[in-house]
């Protein structure tokens, strides 16, 4: 499997190179650079650098991404939980003292500043001879990797830190729309020195970063400043290559034969070596799973059912026709299927929603929620035999080629001219796979339902795409009432607290 080669990487480099690997840089460490006795000469040690801004990167915790998302109408945190806070925030409640909150922005911006720090370790081994150009390469990559967690962040919490040096002198708190400027400046500097391939063809680090994905990073910020122009002339460069397709099966899309396709231009990747013991990269999907079914493989353990696909989701999806982005989007349970059922328009419902998934595994009624996510599903027979561990082996899909298709198409619709197609080409590119009819005339309204129908419960693109046009009608849904001040976090309390530099910002901003 070609995902071991990456985790590998980050394990040889864990032992060999970083001193931060098993725990966080502590608050006096973390502006710091690396100890002396570092033979800045090494061609391996670069790259160990630049491998270490990767293991910073896919080390995310199981609460920051669902804290992105949950506040989308595609999506509901589950009830009936310690996570009281989480559930209120998917209300729009905000606690800025609530613990996942100072969890996001803490470790990401602990990520960002030690990403900036192997950049800073990377500039000492090309001081020390190591080839310039390949130093280029690594550094390019590393920065595409902060540029995306910054623009991740911003969209959280608006107005931001910028950081580009360790330096705590020069961070910097800016607005978000000078954030995603600076985003997309960044990425106009790494393109042309990051590899011209697909991350799946990469062979030094599969999945690894090139210049299609700091493209698709430099869309996404130039889409939350409505610059249309320049997402189209992105996402086209990243069409016309040619190097990228749609997955053929939507459904396995998001399982083990998905990993590393080519439709991934960037995704956290976890392994367990194809061993039933031993060495174990996993990303925590437990928080993702129904508290209790009836796995296909009797051993497999289930989990905590805080991440509830929403009735207004599935209804939109059942009014489309929907059928392989509906099963695989959603884990249905007897329970919500006879609730979906309660609404005469829904009394007769096609065959596969059901309780028991393709593969067999039979998804209980729970308290907590009524559905589970089937995005973040791995079927028990597709674990590694002798792993138990629910989603184990799965990788985290980051940034897809069908959303790369879908922005080029909403900016040509908003008045974008484009240089790979029309909207109606990649629109139905996607509906195609779907199993949907082909659309003519495609609207800005046709392809923001296709992004609901194509990218719900993915890193809270509903969610954000709702907020960069104003749409509170579509966010106010099952008696939630959604206002534009609504549309940021608050910052975190013991930020506030130990950051004067953010305590003043907020002073004069509020």
């Amino acid at each position: 499997m070609k995902s071991t080669i990456y985790i590998q990487c980050l394990l040889l480099v864990c032992g060999l190179y970083l001193t931060s690997c098993d725990n966080k840089l502590d608050e006096d460490a973390e502006l710091r650079s690396y100890q002396n006795d570092i033979d800045y000469a090494s061609e391996e040690g670069a790259y160990g650098a630049l491998v270490g801004a990767y293991e910073t990167f896919q080390d995310v915790g199981w609460e920051q991404i669902p804290l992105l998302a949950v506040r989308g109408d595609d999506v509901n945190a589950g009830g009936l939980g310690d996570q009281q806070g989480f559930a209120d925030t998917d209300n729009y409640t905000y606690d800025n003292n609530f613990w996942m909150y100072n969890s996001l922005w803490e470790n990401w911006f602990q990520d960002i500043t030690q990403i900036t720090s192997q950049i800073e370790q990377l500039e000492l081994y090309r001081d020390g001879g190591v080839n310039s150009s390949l130093i280029d390469q690594y550094i390019a990559e590393a920065k595409t990797l902060r540029g995306f967690i910054t623009l991740e962040l911003s969209r959280v919490f608006g107005d931001v830190y910028r950081i580009e040096s360790t330096d705590q002198s020069e961070i910097t708190v800016e607005t978000k729309d000078d954030l995603m400027q600076w985003i997309s400046d960044q990425m106009d500097e790494t393109i042309p020195d990051l590899l011209d391939v697909a991350p799946s063809n990469r062979t030094d680090i599969p999945g690894g970063i090139t210049k299609y994905t700091a493209l698709a990073v430099q869309a996404m910020a130039n889409l939350e400043l409505k610059n249309y122009q320049a997402v189209a002339d992105a996402t086209g460069e990243i069409i016309n290559s040619g190097k990228f397709e749609l997955y053929d099966d939507f459904y396995q899309l998001f399982k083990i034969p998905g990993k590393l396709c080519n439709e991934n231009l960037l995704e956290i990747q976890y392994s367990d070596f194809g061993q039933s013991s031993g060495d174990n990269v996993a990303h925590l999907f437990e928080f993702y799973a129904p508290q209790n079914w009836t796995a296909a493989v009797p051993e497999a353990t289930s989990g905590w059912g805080f991440y509830e696909p929403s009735f207004k989701y599935i209804k939109f999806m059942l009014d489309r026709g929907e059928t392989v982005r509906l099963e695989t989007s959603v884990l249905f349970t007897d329970r919500g299927i006879a609730e979906i059922q309660t609404d005469s328009d829904y009394s007769d419902l096609p065959d596969f929603v059901t309780n028991t998934t393709r593969d067999g595994d039979i998804i209980n009624d729970y308290s907590r929620a009524y559905f589970a996510s089937g995005k973040h599903y791995l079927p028990s027979i597709q674990l590694t035999e002798g792993r138990t561990t629910y989603g184990t082996n799965k990788n985290y899909t980051v940034i897809r080629y069908a959303e790369v298709l879908l922005m080029y198409a909403e900016a040509l619709t908003r008045g974008a001219s484009g240089t790979a197609g029309s909207a109606d080409d990649a629109v139905n590119l996607i509906r195609s796979r779907a199993g949907m009819p082909t659309l003519s005339g495609v609207t800005s309204d046709d392809v923001m339902d296709e992004k609901f129908a194509e990218l719900a419960m993915e890193w809270g693109i509903r969610y954000y795409d709702m907020i960069r046009l104003g749409e509170t009608s579509e966010l106010s849904y099952d008696g939630r009432t959604f206002t534009m001040d609504k549309a940021y976090l608050p910052y975190p309390l013991e930020q506030l607290d130990i950051s004067p530099i953010l305590d003043e910002y907020n002073n004069q901003n509020n």
